[in-house]
This record gives C-alpha cells, structure tokens and sequence, in this order.
C-alpha cells in the first residue's frame, strides 16, 4: 500500500502524521521516544492505517508551551482522533506512545477496538526510571547530556536498544538524529521529568477495566523497559496474550519480520 504523508494543525500547531488505505477498521500506530511515525512505515504499507508524529518529535511541533506529559499525549491523541473523524480504531503503541494510548483508553475504552502494547511504559507499580531517564528527570544534569548527545553519543544509545545492533541501519538512525533537535530533546525531557514512578503507576490504575482483545508484544533484550512488565501488563489487562520475544530489543518489529506478522495478523484479527 502506498503511504501518504500529509500535515494538519491541531490547536494551532501543526500535526504531521501518515496514512495508508486499508480493508481493516481504523488502525493507529503510536511510536516512542524518541523517534516517529518513521517507526511505522513498513506496517503501514502492510496493514494501512494511520500513524502521527507526536507533538515534540519528528516534523510535529514542537513549541516550548505544548503540554509534554501522559496526560497531554492522550489529549493529543484524542484530538487528533476526533480532527479526522475516527471515532474507533484498533491501537498499535510503542514505549510513550503506548503509555499516552494507554491513558486514553481508560479514560474513553469505547474507542479502541483492539490493542497491541509493544515494549510499552510501564504504568505500573514496582516501575523504576533506567539510568537515562534518572539522567533525563533531573534538571542541569539532563541539559548537560543533551548538550553532549553528538551524532555518536546517539547511535551508540540506540543501538543498545537492538539486541543486533546492525539493526539500526544507517538511513535509519540518520532520519532520528536529523530531528533530534533542540525541540526534540526538551519533550524527552519534560515528559520524564513530568513523570514519577508513583505517576506513571497511577496513570495505570484503572488498566484491570480494559476488555478489548490485547496482545503485549515484548522484546526480552530491552535495556530499558523490563520484560517483567509484560507479564505485568498481562495480568493487569483482561483478555491480553503476552509474546515475549527473545532474540529482540526495544524496537522488536523492526528487528524481527515475525514480530511485525504476529502484529498484522493480530489487527487483522486471526
């Protein structure tokens, strides 16, 4: 299927995000931190569907007074819905963006038909921040490491977030550092900063209501987000099935083609 790129504005900001026709019901791919709608693009020309460019990353704005936080992204999340008319759709979410997903599907659960968590936030209990995010959450200490995130630093980082490094081809690590902009690196921050444990938990409390068909799709090899937290999620969800998959990082889609067919035959319904 043909992907189309397209821009719209939000709230006075301008809202990038692509699209692909499908047969399916409505289909959302969310992507992290600290990438974007890039994440998706194989699987939209597979399954179709819709992938935006969260406010902070890629070509989405990325203006000092947006509101970077889970709240926020779930707003965000819910006007972009409502802007397109979607009033359903079946959620695909990755790291932050299943955490601000997550935060709107507790709050409005008619409107997710289906949902696949792929090494997704914890909003969890028994959550603690990795190194980085401690790094991040603290002032002066984070702007110092954003300052020193050099085209290196940066590559190095993400691949450690592949359990194959090689993995993280060139074209694609390039189109992350080329928005990793000043913009980029304040959203990083102020989402985690804006984001306690304790918050991040009871952002997740009412997740035992949830009773759409769910998979948690998780790459064991994941430095950041522990595979514990599948489990966790699987328990909390009512009709989840977790995949843990061991031969994967925090990207396990884009490292393994059997992660990105479970994921299609799953929104496609078999």
């Amino acid at each position: 299927m043909q992907v189309a790129e397209h821009t719209i504005e939000l709230a006075g900001a301008p809202v990038f995000y692509r699209s692909a026709e499908a047969e399916l019901a409505p289909l959302l791919y969310l992507h992290g931190c600290p990438t974007s709608s890039d994440d998706w693009i194989e699987l939209l020309e597979r399954t179709g569907g819709i992938a935006p460019d969260l406010v902070g990353f890629g070509r989405s704005a990325k203006a000092a007074n947006l509101d970077y936080t889970l709240a926020g992204l779930a707003n965000f999340i819910e006007l972009f819905l409502d802007h397109l008319e979607i009033q359903r759709v079946t959620l695909v979410a990755h790291d932050w963006g299943a955490g601000g997903g997550l935060v709107l599907a507790q709050r409005q659960p008619e409107r997710v038909r289906r949902l696949v968590l792929v090494n997704a936030l914890p909003l969890l209990d028994g959550f603690r921040w990795h190194g980085v995010g401690r790094i991040w959450r603290t002032p002066g200490l984070g702007e110092m490491a954003m300052g020193a995130s050099t085209r290196s630093v940066l590559r190095r980082t993400l691949r450690r977030g592949y359990a194959d490094p090689a993995a993280l081809s060139r074209a694609r690590f390039e189109a992350i550092w080329a928005q990793f902009d000043q913009g980029t690196q304040r959203a990083v921050l102020r989402l985690h900063r804006s984001s306690p444990e304790r918050r991040l938990a009871e952002a997740g409390a009412a997740l035992d209501t949830l009773a759409m068909p769910a998979v948690v799709i998780w790459g064991k090899r994941d430095p950041w987000f522990a595979p514990a937290f599948a489990e966790r999620y699987g328990q909390r969800l009512q009709r989840a099935e977790v995949w843990p998959v061991d031969d994967a990082g925090h990207w396990p889609w884009l490292e393994r083609q059997a992660v990105a067919d479970r994921i299609e035959e799953f929104v496609r319904g078999a």
